[in-house]
């Protein structure tokens, strides 16, 4: 990969563009090698993220590749999802085991869209109870039309999911039947054979969320670390995404290196023209573990506007190897080991038509052993 500060005249590139910030411009050189079974391990046991070219058979998940995509554009037309799915063909594929409960709007999240409440049967028994599928969208942003179908259980961010891997599986399962895609990844030999000496076991695909990310769109820089997981599975079935993605330190050290340096003085005061704010940020990168805990708060302006606004960081990054493009097919897999070594990890949508992936936690199958 190449990146570009401007457009190149008479050659393919993409626009990196997100959220109305202007990040540049990559040219995908050439497909990237699979990497062999040993590198893998490696690279997953040193905190990497490693890419998995073409590993995807999208073209046999192609039909149901473009009912997804009408959902999402009647979701977006409709602002609603629980009527779609009183329709064909998914009132179909959820009547065997997944009666509709109930549904939200979620008014206390502005990103929330609505939830769907399933319980999950098995020979005329509810074998779990609280399954949901949640309809969001991406950002705040009206000129983003990027949204997510998450998959979980119970009550969303305070229960401790990883202590419940029934209700897991049931909540994987629900995903299956709304989108039969996913098989496209839990059921690839390749992907499992890979993520299994890595593990100590068969790896389970949990808390899975099916992505829609729009021109404009994409997520902004972030770690999925959640107790009981192992990292993340993300796969490309359409559309084209650029990613960077490195571990906590070594971001760190990119940080530092970066906002200390006297050539970026005048970028720091484009991003963060209040000078209190540059002095908080100089304070933050002389410490270490004080940059650390405030990467982890909640707001972290600070370090988001250099993270997730800067061409000139982005340009850094690639420049030193943790750029990524996803095309369908493409895999990527993200440790998320703890909060000190986890995968940091953005993404930007390519080209002028949306795309859908799935991300899916990953971690040892227990019901396996």
């Amino acid at each position: 990969m190449q990146y570009l500060s401007k457009a190149p005249e008479n050659e393919p590139y993409f626009p990196l563009l997100r959220r109305d910030y202007a990040l540049g411009f990559v040219q995908a050189l050439k497909q990237p090698d699979m990497p062999d079974a040993e590198t893998i391990a490696r690279r997953w046991r040193s905190d990497e993220a490693v890419l998995l070219p073409d590993v995807l058979d999208c073209q046999l998940w192609q039909a149901d590749i473009g009912q997804s995509h009408r959902l999402m554009e009647q979701t977006l037309e409709s602002g609603e999802v629980s009527p779609l799915l009183d329709q064909a063909p998914y009132k179909q594929r959820l009547s065997a085991h997944f009666p509709l409960v109930a549904s939200s709007f979620e008014d206390h999240d502005e990103q929330g869209i609505e939830k769907i409440y399933f319980d999950a049967e098995a020979d005329s028994q509810c074998v779990a109870e609280d399954l949901w599928c949640k309809g969001s969208w991406l950002s705040f942003i009206e000129a983003d039309a990027s949204l997510r179908f998450r998959f979980s259980f119970g009550m969303e961010c305070l229960e401790d999911v990883a202590t419940d891997p029934v209700r897991q599986q049931w909540a994987g399962r629900l995903c299956d039947a709304l989108f039969p895609e996913s098989a496209a990844i839990t059921n690839n030999k390749t992907i499992t054979d890979m993520l299994q000496p890595v593990l100590g076991g068969s790896p389970a695909f949990v808390e899975r969320i099916v992505y829609f990310n729009a021109p404009n769109g994409g997520a902004q820089m972030h770690h999925d670390v959640e107790r009981g997981h192992d990292g993340v599975v993300y796969g490309q079935l359409s559309g084209s995404t650029f990613w960077l993605a490195l571990c906590k330190q070594t971001l760190i050290d990119e940080l530092i290196s970066f906002i200390g340096h006297a050539d970026h003085a005048a970028e720091i005061e484009r991003l963060l023209p209040d000078a209190a704010e540059r002095s908080a940020l100089a304070k933050l990168i002389g410490d270490r573990g004080a940059l650390s805990d405030y990467m982890d708060a909640f707001d972290h302006e600070l370090v988001e506007a250099v993270l997730d606004r800067s061409a000139l960081f982005t340009r850094q990054l690639v420049e030193h190897g943790y750029g990524f493009i996803l095309h369908a097919g493409d895999v990527l897999l993200m440790p998320q080991r703890d909060l000190d070594t986890c995968v940091w990890h953005s993404v930007i949508t390519l080209g002028d038509a949306p795309g859908e992936a799935l991300s899916f936690a990953v971690r040892r199958d227990v019901a396996a052993q």
